[in-house]
């Protein structure tokens, strides 16, 4: 499948783990991973840094395997949830970097272009998750109000 925006395929990525169950030789109990998720989100990690750290640090492949949720199934039954997802507010941190950008340098007129490509992901993101009930329906992305958050 190809990228938005780009003419490229995009092939290269890290490849999940193909089994769907928890591998045989791992040590650790669903209640020990819940905790872990709940302690590095108390700490403030995003969920993809949490599944990161329980990778690398902890030899968890997926938490999904081991618990059987999530890791922000696993934050949302403990009330501990983002009022924006993850995707989505990485866009719009990434918009409002662009806008100080060319606030400073006006005449870059590449990053104009890339700044409106950012937007249109974020339009349409913003459309899925109004969909499926994950923002409000009452949401908007606009510009001059990303500046001021």
């Amino acid at each position: 499948m190809a990228r938005i925006h780009v003419h490229t395929h995009g092939k290269s990525h890290s490849i999940r783990p193909t089994s769907k169950s928890a591998p045989t030789w791992l040590n650790v109990t669903p209640d020990q991973v819940s905790s872990l998720v709940l302690k590095m989100a108390k700490d403030g990690m995003s969920p993809s840094g949490i599944g990161l750290k329980l990778r690398d640090e902890h030899a968890v492949p997926l938490t999904r395997s081991v618990t059987g949720k999530t890791v922000t199934q696993v934050l949302s039954e403990n009330n501990i949830r983002s009022d924006m997802p993850e995707d989505l507010e990485r866009l719009v941190r990434k918009a409002l970097g662009l806008q100080k950008h060319l606030r400073a340098h006006n005449s870059d007129h590449r990053n104009v272009r890339s700044l409106e490509l950012v937007e249109a992901k974020i339009h349409r993101l913003a459309k899925y998750y109004k969909g499926v009930n994950k923002l409000p329906t009452t949401w908007k992305y606009a510009a001059v109000i990303a500046q001021l958050e």
